[in-house]
């Protein structure tokens, strides 16, 4: 018989977001807004990964993603898979894709753009996934990783 070791503990109910890259864990953290909620969050980072090397894991207890937040994941982890979890079974898993319109989760790098300067919804095209690189709508302007900033 195989030991098997549970490197972070299993939640009854909730969401597990998985696959994170490792240096992407706390920018999740951030954008989801889990540093503000009560909710019971397990966190693990560095953990071994046959496809990543390394990675992070989230796991939130009685907290299901709307669409919008799962979007907001894929801008920056591209690689996360949600699981969904019923009575510690996985009921459903969702696979993050980067949307071809990005509306109203990010904000446009350029400060001269009309949605920096007046309260618009910020419109992006997905021009590609990797090096990500998103233009505005607006201003044509190119926003990459490096100056992405999730809303």
């Amino acid at each position: 018989m195989t030991k098997k070791e549970l490197s972070v503990r299993a939640i009854k109910n909730g969401t597990v977001i998985d696959h994170i890259p490792a240096t992407h864990l706390f920018k999740v953290i951030s954008i989801l807004g889990l540093d503000k909620i009560e909710n019971q969050i397990t966190f693990g980072t560095n953990l071994k990964s046959k496809q990543q090397g390394h990675k992070a894991i989230i796991k939130v207890a009685k907290k299901y993603f709307a669409d919008e937040d799962i979007n907001k994941i894929a801008l920056v982890a591209p690689s996360a898979k949600l699981n969904i979890i019923e009575d510690y079974q996985v009921v459903e898993k969702k696979v993050v894709e980067i949307p071809e319109q990005i509306v109203g989760i990010a904000k446009c790098f350029n400060p001269k753009c009309i949605t920096n300067n007046e309260n618009m919804t910020t419109r992006f095209s997905l021009v590609e996934k990797s090096p990500l690189a998103l233009k505005c709508q607006y201003c044509e302007k190119i926003t990459n990783e490096a100056h992405l900033e999730v809303l």
